[in-house]
């Protein structure tokens, strides 16, 4: 059981309304975020209007303030922000849907001068009105206002996107615009796209304050801003209509042919039914010079071929995705749709693979998470002349991992860390490169065999020898 004197509701219940009124006066001194808190609790308390007059003051305040917020007072921003959305949604929307919906938008137009003013490299700031965009989409639904005036109050707010508050918004208003409300929002959006933004006159370039050549360029700028709107608001419209056909019409041929939009066409078409077409573009798409092969292309090409019932071409497939880049995924999905035995045959042929794969940090890591760790430690000696001793980033959790049942093969994998940061002479890294000598001092014991592997007293006076006048490493060891 709690003592009476644990920080918790009840046991603060027992000071009673006006000893905790005290303190909160008290606490709240100094404090601008806990008094607007406070006003919010008591304004509330009175009405859902008197709630909804105190939320509207803030946010007017909010976008008049002109002050820049760094990341030492974000915090204090943040919590507010959730505080008048906290508002809206408890202690309004349930009285008056309609207040709270018009306070809900009024909310996400602070989304443009906040973000002028703010550093909001956490992203913390983004978080809160994406999370503002998911309660608009639901205070909506409640309030249910004419389609065709929720859709132009959309189209509106979609012209203000520059932060990307609004990339969510037709997905999230879906169920409140209904397909009446959907079709004009298209209607709205095509409009816009048939209207080009003119060029400023040339008597006028000075006046709007650009160069001979600025005015082009803004106007270029502001051509493009639009067409993106366009192009994204359609794609958001199809999908919410289920209009496969529509979502396919914003690319042209050239896009469609793009492993990640062939895969993201492709994904729509399986989910209407539409396998062959999936199939048709997923084979179609074109890999630049680099030949880079995304997931999600993958991914797609597999779901339409087993739908087809290609089971023998999935499979095949699976082994070439796993060989081309050691994805453990498919070589998961592969084994689990072998027969038995056969699977345990093909497992072996995998890991004899993985052993000669072209880039052994890449078969290391895959080794590693299998996992396999006797195999592991034996790619690890038998290709240490391969090893990047520059990728600390796998060789150091690899030794950590082969430590205890492979000391050999970690120590190999620190030496190729250690020999990297000398011969390179990283000095930033000596600290670390000292402690992973060290480490290979202490393993030394547990090897029985080196083999034709030199011991550990050996090497360590190799590097005394060819690396002794670097004394801000041997500083670190000594």
């Amino acid at each position: 059981m709690a003592s009476k004197s644990t920080l918790n509701a009840k046991n603060l219940e027992s000071l009673g309304a006006e000893r905790l009124a005290a303190l909160l006066i008290e606490i709240s001194t100094g404090s601008a975020v806990a008094k607007r808190r406070l006003r919010l609790e008591l304004a509330g308390a009175q009405s859902p209007k008197e709630a909804g007059r105190e939320v509207s003051k803030r946010l007017a305040s909010l976008a008049r303030a002109r002050s820049f917020v760094t990341w030492k007072t974000r915090k204090a921003l943040i919590s507010d922000l959730q505080s008048q959305l906290r508002a809206i949604t408890e202690q309004i929307a349930p009285a008056d849907p309609a207040e709270a919906l018009a306070l809900s938008w009024r909310f996400m137009q602070l989304a443009t001068p906040v973000f002028h003013r703010c550093d909001d490299s956490s992203g913390l700031v983004g978080e809160v009105f994406r999370d503002a965009c998911a309660v608009l989409g639901q205070i909506a639904l409640t309030a249910a206002p004419p389609p065709k005036a929720l859709a132009e109050a959309a189209f509106e707010a979609l012209s203000d996107n520059g932060f990307g508050q609004y990339d969510r918004l037709i997905a999230q208003l879906t169920p409140a615009l209904g397909a009446g409300g959907l079709a004009h929002l298209k209607q709205l959006v095509e409009g816009l796209a048939a209207v080009p933004v003119a060029v400023p006159p040339k008597r006028d370039w000075q006046a709007v304050g650009y160069g001979s050549g600025g005015a082009v360029y803004a106007h270029q700028l502001e051509e493009r801003a639009r067409q993106s709107l366009v192009h994204m608001a359609l794609m958001d419209i199809a999908d919410a209509m289920g209009d496969v056909d529509g979502f396919i019409a914003q690319y042209d041929q050239d896009a469609r042919k793009m492993p990640k939009i062939a895969a993201k066409i492709a994904q729509r078409l399986m989910a209407a039914g539409r396998a062959p077409e999936a199939l048709g573009y997923v084979e179609r798409a074109v890999f630049g010079a680099r030949a880079f092969v995304p997931p999600e292309w993958e991914t797609a090409k597999l779901d339409a071929l087993d739908a087809l019932g290609r089971g023998k071409d999935a499979q095949a497939f699976r082994l070439a995705c796993f060989e081309r880049s050691l994805d453990a995924t498919h070589l998961r999905a592969y084994l689990k749709r072998l027969g038995d035995f056969d699977d345990v045959e093909a497992e072996e042929a995998a890991m004899a693979y993985v052993m000669a794969y072209p880039e052994p940090l890449t078969a290391l890591q895959f080794l590693l998470h299998w996992p396999a760790l006797d195999k592991a430690a034996a790619l690890i000696q038998s290709r240490v002349a391969e090893l990047d001793g520059d990728r600390y980033e796998t060789l150091t959790p690899a030794a950590e991992v082969l430590a205890a049942l492979y000391p050999l093969a970690a120590t190999l994998a620190l030496r190729a860390m250690i020999t990297f940061t000398l011969t390179a002479a990283k000095s930033t890294r000596y600290a670390h490169a000292a402690r992973h000598l060290a480490e290979c001092a202490a393993m030394a014991p547990q090897i029985d065999d080196f083999g034709t592997i030199e011991p550990h007293t050996t090497y360590a006076a190799r590097l005394r020898r060819d690396h002794g006048r670097k004394a801000a490493f041997w500083v670190h060891l000594d």
